[in-house]
């Protein structure tokens, strides 16, 4: 019998983003979010919304590529991909993440913070570290690391805020337990938390990002930043603006600025 070929042939599609402007002045960020299995843009960005203090940032939603039908019913969710055809899947999904984000309106210099859940968590790390546009830092919950990011022994982590529900059956305890350690492994500024719940983002995580404890332990750190993120100014360069947080912005995203502002001061203390 002959061998049969495989050829992978690259295609244009069409993608779905879901994009809400901020409401509050200053507009202060982009908050980016992924879905999770058999969801859909909708649904992350419901979940984006429901964070406290969330009105100053531009909330966008991304779908992933691969539609479906739920059952029997006429509702339309989506996945990001199969291990079929991996690498080629992680390519089309990066190149269109990006091409999302450049079609946003927004201020090239603000911070992002990638948000994803179960599935859509890897998406958030593979987005934050080979991206164009580089994450201030990554909101994980319900969901892995991915296993290349880990083992890549040059990946820059930004800070992470990473969250599992007590109960939940997919992303386990020792998951979590083993993604803490490699973070920690890699110098990663690092928030882990366990809530009350299973496989879900419910409204303990909404609230998680946003409440003091959470913030004041660096649980989004960096999610201001003073420059664009990733850019290093020489000595005599031009300086951006002093960045103010609102009072209307999560308290995880205020402590972030404050985390900054120390850090900054302490690198140009060393470089004078």
């Amino acid at each position: 019998m002959t061998e049969l070929q495989i050829h992978l042939i690259p295609t244009r599609t069409h993608g779905r983003v879901l994009v809400r402007p901020a409401t509050a002045a200053p507009i202060r960020g982009v908050v980016v979010g992924f879905h999770g299995y058999a969801e859909n843009a909708a649904i992350q960005m419901a979940r984006l919304a429901a964070i406290p203090g969330v009105e100053a940032w531009t909330l966008v939603s991304i779908q992933g590529l691969h539609r479906f039908y739920r059952g029997r019913s006429e509702d339309v969710m989506a996945s990001w991909m199969t291990r079929e055809d991996r690498e080629a899947a992680i390519a089309d999904n990066l190149a269109y993440v990006d091409a999302a984000l450049d079609a946003v309106p927004r201020d090239t210099g603000a911070p992002i913070v990638f948000a994803g859940f179960s599935q859509g968590v890897a998406m958030a790390f593979r987005t934050a570290l080979r991206g164009r546009h580089r994450a201030a830092s990554v909101i994980a919950v319900g969901g892995d690391v991915p296993p290349e990011l880990l083992q890549d022994a040059s990946s820059r982590f930004p800070p992470v805020f990473l969250m599992r529900g007590a109960r939940d059956e997919w992303y386990t305890q020792p998951k979590f337990d083993a993604d803490v350690a490699a973070l920690k492994a890699h110098g990663v500024s690092i928030v882990a938390l366990v809530y009350d719940g299973g496989h879900e983002w419910n409204s303990e995580v909404a609230e998680a990002a946003a409440r003091d404890d959470v913030g004041r332990a660096g649980a989004i750190e960096r999610a201001t930043a003073l420059g664009p993120p990733g850019s290093h100014r020489r000595r005599g360069a031009m300086r951006p603006a002093r960045f103010r947080m609102p009072k209307t912005a999560p308290q995880a995203f205020r402590s972030a600025s404050a985390s900054i502002r120390q850090q900054h001061t302490k690198k140009r203390a060393a470089t004078n």
